[in-house]
């Protein structure tokens, strides 16, 4: 199901929702997804699709802003309040407290909530293969060779340039071949983004730190030992700073292990749900 709901400073975010309509329990809580840079709720298709979490859980994956169905705003890129409100407003929609899935900028994303509301509203953290930092030597930000390969071409507003540099990130983002239906979905995603949107996203330097130590919920940090575009090393770092958090490295997977390895991934975040309930 297609919905939308009003984000920061009136913005309309889209949704993709499938899963339980039960009451959430403890035992049973809402998950939202948070897709990366210059792609859409669609990355998280067999997530949706997956029985063992929709017959359990309310699932409700987010475009951020600018992408996929979300309204493209002209501002709010370069606020960690704007994201931060953006996903609170998808928080209340998917009922709370709720589990909180990060790939890749969308691991940025969690981090600007935790930065503006704590961790208020949250049973648990995922990330996947995510960034939690962005700028110059930061180490929760350090990226792969697919991706320092990407730009700045990837930003340009050429389509040849862009076109080229997508999917050429397209490809270099999972080890093994993604079926083509959805490779091509992906890439139209990332096209789909504007230019503008998709260079307004990097103009940001944040340090998490502070705000990765003071996590008090539990937390999942899962990365692809293969990944090239964002490096394995930035999930170290997350996995370091927030207290007891758990980790789950998948050899020789890339940067979309929700793809790659779906069943696993799927089966390792049911775990990850259960578990909140003890």
């Amino acid at each position: 199901m297609l919905t939308e709901v009003i984000g920061s400073g009136g913005v309309r975010i889209g949704l993709r929702v499938a899963g339980s309509e039960r009451p959430a329990t403890a035992a049973a809580p809402p998950i939202v997804f948070v897709h990366g840079w210059a792609q859409s709720s669609l990355a998280w298709s067999y997530q949706l699709a997956d029985p063992g979490l929709a017959g359990a859980h309310l699932l409700a994956a987010m475009d951020l802003r600018g992408h996929g169905t979300s309204e493209v705003p002209a501002e709010g890129y370069d606020s960690s309040r704007a994201w931060a409100g953006d996903l609170f407003s998808v928080l209340e929609f998917a009922g709370t407290p709720a589990i909180v899935v990060g790939w890749s900028y969308g691991g940025l994303v969690i981090t600007d909530y935790l930065r503006t509301y704590g961790t208020a509203g949250l049973a648990g953290i995922v990330l996947a293969g995510a960034i939690t930092e962005l700028g110059r030597n930061r180490p929760g930000a350090r990226t792969g060779p697919a991706m320092k390969a990407a730009l700045p071409d990837a930003l340009s507003d050429d389509l040849r340039r862009a076109a080229t540099a997508l999917t050429e990130l397209s490809v270099g983002m999972a080890a093994e071949p993604v079926p083509g239906a959805l490779a091509q979905q992906l890439l139209g995603a990332s096209l789909s983004v504007p230019p503008a949107v998709r260079s307004a996203l990097f103009r940001r330097d944040l340090a998490s730190a502070d705000v990765l130590a003071a996590v008090d919920v539990p937390a999942l940090v899962l990365h692809g030992t293969a990944d090239q575009v964002v490096d394995i090393s930035a999930g170290e770092y997350a996995a370091g700073k927030i207290p007891g958090a758990r980790t789950r490295w998948l050899s020789g997977v890339g940067h979309l292990p929700f793809i790659e390895q779906a069943a696993e991934f799927n089966s390792v975040l049911r775990q990850f749900a259960e578990d909140l309930s003890r």
